[in-house]
């Protein structure tokens, strides 16, 4: 592959940055590496196994039971040249190494002064493991999901375990070893499950029909945080002619808030109060708003009533959200609760901060109080995945 200094897409390193606060990105991505799957399956399905190939325009793509997938990198543009950062990767080597390689990555959390990460998946598994769940032979799928995630605890995590926070696929198309991939997973320390955000929107059962009842058990005995990405269950449906990537862009917030009430209502947070739930890559602006309706339809109208426990505060006991930069609603932390605040740098896609978080968050959150800049950076992730802070947690 080609090095970054003969690729005029790519940057120089940057400096390392002057690490002022301790860091915990709760969303951030891996590109899944050629070969990952290699002897990972049986002899039955080693042949059928996703690969990367050359396409006739040139561009790597993953292929997988006659299907291809396109967009090798999903946004991967970390450390590009800003006249580039509009055009998607079609080869590995037009990403930074640290996309799919462990000690690469390692060196780009450290020049961008960020302790801990949790990686979401890229295109060849949809998010949520929805692309091995929905081919025609699902024994080949099931075994696709397991490759996955002994690839993550073999080449991803087990490396760098301080540094990043493991997060698995499971079976979407059987409930049953669906929850049983997750009490596999979570014997050998994985913390969190990927799951689409609103299911019914990609051809699965909804919340409401008990379709999912093994899987949220099973994360609810495990401890494992169910984590539900934008954009895992489809974009916004964009009206025709409209601008699909500027309007899906914007609407990412209102993504998150439809799922985020879809899973409260799903009553499945109610009956397991443990249960944990984040939201990633939805922002918090609409958060508070969330909690004002709910608190109306209790009071005023009725429409809310039917639990022992209001929902506003189901809500603020069983999910966590997710902020990359939000300077103009951060004033509403304290309705959120500080405590369900965390915080991402959606490396290395185009939203997100590398190498400068540091200095984003000095420039957008430095007037706050060091202990709420702590729990909000660090600690409530710490708490939630139940991972490993440095022996020193800046501010001070």
């Amino acid at each position: 592959m080609t090095d970054l200094v003969d690729n005029p897409m790519l940057l120089p390193d940057p400096e390392p940055a002057e690490v002022r606060y301790t860091i915990i990105s709760v969303d951030d991505h891996l590109v899944e590496p050629p070969g990952m799957f290699d002897g990972r399956l049986s002899s039955k399905f080693q042949s059928r196994a996703p690969k990367v190939v050359t396409n006739e325009n040139g561009h790597e793509v993953w292929e997988f039971e006659g299907q291809r997938f396109t967009q090798v990198g999903m946004n991967a543009v970390a450390g590009r040249q800003k006249s580039m950062k509009n055009l998607e990767p079609t080869k590995f080597s037009d990403m930074r190494k640290g996309c799919w390689d462990i000690s690469e990555r390692v060196r780009d959390m450290d020049l961008n002064g960020v302790w801990a990460s949790m990686n979401f998946p890229s295109m060849i598994t949809g998010f949520c493991g929805r692309v091995f769940a929905q081919i025609d032979d699902l024994d080949l799928g099931y075994a696709t999901t397991q490759a996955w995630n002994d690839w993550l605890y073999e080449e991803w995590w087990q490396p760098a375990t301080d540094r990043i926070i493991p997060l698995g696929l499971t079976f979407l198309a059987d409930p049953e070893k669906g929850a049983a991939e997750i009490r596999r997973n979570a014997a050998r320390g994985f913390v969190a499950v990927t799951l689409p955000e609103r299911p019914q929107n990609i051809g699965f059962p909804s919340l409401f029909s008990g379709y999912w009842d093994p899987i949220v058990q099973a994360c609810a005995e495990t401890d494992t945080v169910i984590a539900l990405h934008v954009g895992s269950s489809g974009g916004y449906p964009s009206p025709a002619d409209a601008p699909a990537l500027q309007l899906g862009a914007t609407m990412f917030g209102q993504l998150s808030l439809a799922a985020c009430a879809e899973w409260l209502w799903s009553g499945y947070p109610l009956k397991y109060p443990n249960l944990k739930i984040t939201m990633s890559e939805g922002g918090i602006g609409w958060v508070a708003m969330l909690l004002d309706r709910l608190d109306n339809i209790v009071d005023r109208s009725g429409y809310g009533l039917g639990w022992e426990t209001r929902p506003a505060d189901v809500l603020k006991r069983n999910f966590s959200f997710c902020t990359i930069d939000d300077p103009s609603t951060i004033v509403t932390r304290h309705r959120i609760g500080i405590e369900n605040i965390m915080f991402e740098t959606d490396y290395p896609h185009g939203d997100g901060t590398w190498p400068d978080t540091q200095q984003v968050v000095a420039d957008t959150y430095g007037d706050l109080p060091s202990d709420e800049l702590r729990a909000i950076l660090c600690e409530n992730a710490a708490r939630v995945f139940r991972h490993p802070l440095p022996s020193e947690v800046l501010p001070r």
